[in-house]
């Protein structure tokens, strides 16, 4: 029982560590969280403008990076790293340059991309969790998360092209309500500890 008592006081004892100076500055933490909550409420009403808005972002990112491995590839003291590096500049100003100018339409092929994405890691959830059948792990909810993603990417699926002017938007709106709760939690946290 001794250990026990010891590792909970070590523990304990490293959270204030671990937490730094959140403690004195947790209420900005806490506002970046309800921000970050609000502009997912607003987002998930407002899901076709954020698809569009983050394929144009992806669009100009993916421009800057073919413009710096273009600069990198003549920059490039080797021949043949020059052709490939040049090559690869090429082609991700290409795709920068479809997705700013047609963000409509690179919304329906990243959407078919993410429902292949669901889809593939559906099925090796489901097949990890039958080869884990015997091992006596849990995995019946490997089994479980497997069907999940198989049924979202059959959503996706059968819903596309219009799946792809809402379900970006969507995925991003419910990864700022999320990292926004995350951001609450941690300040509520950090604000416990500092008293």
């Amino acid at each position: 029982m001794k250990p026990d008592y010891e590792s909970a006081v070590a523990a304990t004892a490293s959270v204030p560590a671990l937490l730094g100076d959140l403690g004195r500055n947790w209420g900005w933490l806490l506002a970046l969280g309800i921000l970050f909550i609000v502009l997912g409420f607003i987002g998930l009403g407002m899901s076709v403008t954020l698809t569009i808005a983050t394929v144009f972002v992806f669009g100009v990112m993916l421009l800057a990076g073919g413009a710096l491995q273009l600069v990198d590839a003549i920059r490039s003291k080797h021949a043949s790293g020059r052709l490939i590096s040049a090559l690869m500049g090429v082609l991700y100003l290409l795709g920068g340059f479809l997705l700013v100018s047609k963000p409509l339409a690179g919304s329906a092929v990243i959407t078919l991309l993410l429902a292949a994405a669901f889809f593939a890691i559906g099925l090796v959830r489901i097949l990890l969790g039958l080869q884990l059948r015997g091992s006596g792990a849990s995995w019946g909810w490997l089994v479980f998360a497997g069907a999940i993603s198989l049924l979202l990417a059959c959503m996706i699926f059968l819903q596309w092209p219009a799946s792809a002017l809402w379900l970006i938007g969507m995925l991003v709106a419910i990864e700022m309500l999320v990292h926004g709760c995350a951001y609450v939690m941690l300040a509520l946290a950090a604000r416990a500890v500092s008293r």
